[in-house]
């Protein structure tokens, strides 16, 4: 007898629930996250029935999933707690540009679509070297402090700082971006900022409303070139920091935008 596709899917996080949208396999979908916002049709035809950190694990017994998938060892606990409870649970953990592709391509297979699969891969993947052509042609790189959170200063994720790359800009932080943990990437004081001058700063706190004028308050940062400059732009957290299709599409295309407009304004 044949392998059987997981018909009925709880996906924990966003990236999946776009991911299988793209796919055209948003069918299989009968739970998703309350912090989806991508695409925006998911939150009218899905119940939710999660949190990033907690679950409503009533409710996902409820809808008999056959699969239930989530993100990383922050969702470890409720992946323990449903699987304690008999379901199937899947964790998928991508952290950078490739893991995030890879990811794309293990759900299309789990879901017995490889071949759409390979060509969103190929999408993606044609966008991205668009963007990099691009970046390659601006007249200078700015540096670039990405900030995820303002308390603690946390710096940004390997994914964001392989796209800020991407995008042309150099990540201030590249190094901090390898960590596996938000703690490998906490900022211990504003001086490190200080110290490697940014071109430019891009805020997404995570899910709340980025506060320029918070940033630039902090004391001596009035002295780094992005705040005297006025260069403090925002990158919504649905566009960013999900590692999925958003990432690698509206995400890294704002960036551009932001280090191009930065080049034009400042002579070679």
């Amino acid at each position: 007898m044949p392998a059987r596709a997981p018909e009925r899917i709880v996906c924990l996080t966003e990236e999946t629930t776009e991911t299988l949208y793209l796919l055209g396999e948003e069918r299989r979908i009968v739970g998703i996250s309350g912090y989806t916002v991508r695409p925006p049709q998911a939150r009218r035809e899905k119940p939710r029935v999660s949190a990033f950190l907690s679950a409503k694990s009533d409710k996902i017994l409820a809808l008999e999933p056959d699969l239930v998938i989530g993100f990383s060892d922050l969702q470890a606990d409720i992946a323990r707690e449903l699987a304690k409870a008999g379901l199937n649970v899947l964790l998928f953990n991508q952290r950078s540009v490739q893991e995030i592709l890879d990811m794309i391509g293990v759900l299309a297979a789990i879901v017995g679509a490889p071949g759409k699969g390979a060509r969103l891969v190929e999408r993606l993947e044609g966008f991205l070297e668009e963007i990099r052509t691009a970046a390659a042609l601006l007249p200078r790189r700015p540096k670039v402090y990405f900030e995820e959170w303002d308390e603690p200063m946390i710096s940004a994720i390997r994914w964001v700082s392989e796209l800020v790359g991407i995008a042309g800009g150099d990540d201030i932080f590249s190094e901090k971006s390898l960590s596996q943990s938000a703690s490998g990437r906490t900022i211990a004081h504003g001086n490190e900022v200080l110290e490697r001058a940014p071109d430019v700063i891009i805020g997404s706190w995570c899910g709340k409303k980025f506060r320029p004028e918070r940033l630039a308050a902090r004391p001596g940062w009035a002295a780094v070139p992005a705040v005297r400059d006025g260069e403090l732009h925002e990158v919504k957290s649905s566009e960013i920091l999900q590692p999925g299709p958003a990432a690698l599409t509206d995400g890294v295309k704002r960036l551009h935008a932001i280090f191009a407009a930065w080049a034009t304004r400042r002579p070679v």
